[in-house]
């Protein structure tokens, strides 16, 4: 077993590395091997594992890269989310990559998807929309129509034909990596100091670069080193941290929060690895059917997911509830329109459940945290002393 050390070097390194070179150094390995790209939040993992492709999540280029050309492309008042992946994919960071997936989250996202089009960004460039009508008969029979058409792509490029018993295998290894991740934030809930909120994002947004195999083994040995006593517990409030579950916040926002005195026990940051809440059926005669019900059935609550009969906010509170958490912080990008559009009706919810809660805004390359450091630590302060 690696040390604990080595193990959050190695996934800082894989987090952040913008040429996504174990991915491409993956693929030369084998000739029928392709990699398939995806825009946060959520795709379906399993189909891409099961045609002998390595799913890549491309989360934006972050405070790692100076945005130029992708300023040419995209007028002021949006998110910088779509300014970096444009300036990666014209720097040719994501040469190599096969095909690309660009999930149903916004429209800044689905006019990316055409520039990759025109720009012959990979051999297809898929804009992955998901259903919005929760009947499984209707709902459902879309999102597997979504997920053959995916197969299709993938086939064309590679010439592997997917069985129902390559995404069985699938859904058991993705099954498997979901469970690791829910039980390394079960650890943190009763004792977050042995694990920071920085290293668990770096450790998550890793395994979105590697094969899901090599993450769970990386993950059991996180389970096992974090069940033994590590760091020393501080008088800090718990925080669930919601709304930067597309455009990833700059890690000195995540540091700058716990430095203020929070512990983040519950956030959104990577949210496409636990879209899904518990397994999804892996011995299924047809296992697209299985996906499909999972997404309806299982998914978390997200900005970009339709729930009228099961409010957002609600869930919010409930999710505070059932982690233990002091306060809530509402954490969106700048000109988030999904996220800056539930926030008041979420905000609310709290008020109404007696939950302290404050907010603020960032971009992926924000380079200040001052402010956002005291609006922290003043929101801690003040839970400390009089809640």
């Amino acid at each position: 077993m690696k040390s604990f050390e080595a193990i959050l070097k190695e996934c800082e390194g894989l987090a952040f590395d913008l040429n996504f070179a174990r991915a491409k150094k993956w693929k030369a390995e084998d000739k029928k091997r392709i990699l398939v790209g995806y825009l946060p939040i959520y795709v379906p993992r399993e189909i891409i594992h099961a045609a002998n492709g390595l799913p890549v999540g491309i989360m934006g280029a972050g405070d790692r890269k100076q945005i130029i050309k992708g300023d040419a492309y995209y007028q002021s008042y949006i998110c910088h989310l779509p300014r970096g992946i444009i300036e990666m994919a014209l720097d040719k960071n994501l040469d190599d990559f096969d095909g690309f997936m660009f999930p149903a989250i916004c429209d800044c996202v689905r006019n990316l998807s055409g520039m990759f089009k025109l720009s012959k960004k990979g051999k297809f460039q898929r804009y992955f929309d998901y259903p919005q009508n929760f009947d499984v008969l209707i709902g459902g029979t879309f999102y597997i129509q979504e997920m053959e058409k995916i197969l299709e792509d993938m086939q064309a490029v590679n010439g592997v034909k997917v069985t129902p018993e390559a995404i069985n295998k699938a859904i058991k290894l993705y099954n498997t990596n979901r469970r690791l991740i829910e039980e390394i934030y079960n650890i943190r809930q009763q004792y977050p100091w042995r694990l920071s909120a920085v290293e668990t994002y770096h450790i998550l947004r890793a395994g979105i670069t590697i094969p899901v195999e090599e993450h769970n083994e990386m993950l059991e040995q996180v389970v096992e080193h974090i069940q033994r006593e590590r760091g020393e517990p501080m008088d800090n409030i718990r925080v669930v941290v919601t709304g930067s579950f597309c455009e990833q916040p700059p890690i000195g926002l995540i540091k700058s929060i716990e430095m203020a005195g929070c512990y983040i026990v519950e956030d959104d940051f990577m949210l496409g690895s636990r879209q899904i809440q518990g397994d999804i059926n892996d011995n299924s005669k047809n296992p697209l059917e299985a996906l499909a019900d999972a997404y309806i059935h299982q998914s978390t609550f997200t900005s970009c997911f339709y729930d009228v009969e099961n409010p957002r906010g609600k869930r919010l509170v409930k999710l505070a509830k059932e982690r233990n958490a002091d306060g809530i912080i509402f954490s969106a990008a700048s000109f988030c329109d999904p996220a800056l559009l539930d926030r008041p009706q979420m905000q609310q919810e709290c008020d109404a459940a007696g939950i302290p809660h404050i907010n603020f805004q960032y971009h992926e390359n924000t380079g200040q945290f001052k402010v956002i450091k005291e609006q922290a630590g003043t929101f801690s302060d003040s839970i400390k002393l009089w809640a």
